[in-house]
């Protein structure tokens, strides 16, 4: 089509909204609904402006790759811009990187992303499947609610000081209670840590209780000739293994938080740095970690005849601690069998998934801490070229 007879198409009532220039290009004018009740949609961004068609698969997952290693999207983007040359914005590098996290926790949720282990693939020597199942609760620095009305405050404020009209806000997320939030990791492991499955959630115990079932069904989690349960101690844990009816040969009481209450009982009752308190606390877990539960107990029973006051009322305490956990006290069985007494694999997730997230400054929403953990954890199981291979064959 000629410059001609271009004109004259748009002299005769050419639509205004959708204008081919004289250089050949089309310019779109996108047409934006609002109501008070569903607020305000472009129907259009559908099929010409969603961030999935704009950015490569292969600039997300470099992105996804690069924000791991990174304090802030900020550092993501300059890292982005010196490793392939591609300019985004901290902004936009944040949306791609928390859109494709909330991918991967629904590709988690419906079962399209798979484990890449079974649990029959944990032989040992001996050729027995052992498989571990561990699970804890770590804090996120979140936006409180007062915060996020503070700072609707000064944006609405900076706006409103510009000429023209201001595009409508959108509608702000409701913030937080508390500055910190819990969130809690489930994992499953096997003993030379050669295989794991990692996942994360904002929600609650039952929360969790429900990962417990989901991965453990997955990974052929019954199918294991030994199902061994290695957790802090905190109630709602044992709780959820029980409801959900996961089918446990054992389940032990990590040694370390054990000998942290240990250790409590001795400043309390002989003093930091005292020879004398060192030696006992050293006798109680010699004798508890070769012995079990019952020369603790009576180690326990003997200080409490010794102690008044105060001390004694921390013995008391430490006795009631190992006394609720008396069933996960079975050190010497733990070791004859071979098997870890020790948490410290899901406590070292507990310190990798929310690293990204802490810092000076940092605050996050609820789901969107949620879903930069989510890819996270899909790395930590080794899930990524899964999941990059799905994001591939789904349609844009």
């Amino acid at each position: 089509m000629d410059n001609q007879t271009l004109k004259k198409k748009q002299n005769k009532g050419s639509d205004p909204r959708s204008v081919l220039s004289l250089n050949g290009r089309v310019c779109l004018r996108r047409r934006r609904y609002y109501s008070a009740a569903e607020g305000s949609t472009t129907p259009s961004n559908e099929l010409i402006d969603v961030l999935q068609n704009t950015i490569s698969l292969a600039t997300r997952q470099l992105c996804s790759e690069l924000n791991r290693a990174s304090r802030s999207f900020e550092m993501t983007a300059d890292h982005l811009k010196r490793a392939a040359q591609l300019s985004l914005c901290r902004e936009t590098m944040r949306e791609v990187i928390e859109a494709d996290g909330k991918a991967v926790l629904a590709l988690a949720h419906s079962g399209e992303l798979e484990p890449t282990w079974h649990a029959s693939q944990c032989k040992r020597a001996d050729g027995k499947s052992l498989v571990y199942l561990s699970s804890d609760g770590f804090t996120v620095p979140t936006i409180t609610d007062a915060e996020k009305r503070s700072r609707r405050r000064k944006v609405v404020e900076k706006r409103s000081r510009r000429p023209g009209v201001q595009p409508r806000l959108r509608q702000a997320k409701r913030g937080t209670d508390q500055r910190y939030k819990e969130f809690k990791a489930v994992m499953f492991y096997d003993h030379e840590l050669q295989h794991r499955q990692v996942s994360v959630t904002r929600g609650d115990c039952r929360s969790a209780g429900r990962l417990m079932s989901r991965d453990a069904w997955r990974l052929g989690f019954a199918a294991a000739d030994q199902r061994v349960g290695n957790i802090d101690g905190g109630p709602w844990i044992i709780n959820q293994i029980r409801q959900r009816k996961l089918q446990m040969t054992a389940i032990g009481l990590d040694f370390f938080h054990l000998g942290e209450n240990v250790g409590k009982t001795k400043r309390t009752v002989f003093g930091e740095e005292s020879d004398r308190g060192k030696k006992w606390a050293e006798e109680m877990m010699h004798a508890v970690k070769h012995q079990g539960y019952d020369a603790l107990r009576t180690k326990l029973m003997d200080l409490r005849h010794q102690t008044r006051g105060a001390k004694r009322k921390e013995v008391d305490r430490l006795i009631e601690y190992a006394s609720d956990r008396r069933e996960m006290i079975r050190y010497p069985e733990f070791i004859a069998n071979g098997w870890q007494i020790g948490s410290g694999p899901m406590e070292s997730e507990c310190g990798v998934l929310p690293g990204r997230l802490k810092g000076q400054g940092k605050r996050w929403d609820m789901d969107n801490a949620e879903s930069v953990m989510a890819l996270e954890a899909m790395h930590q199981s080794g899930q990524a070229a899964n999941y990059w291979r799905l994001a591939l064959s789904s349609p844009n």
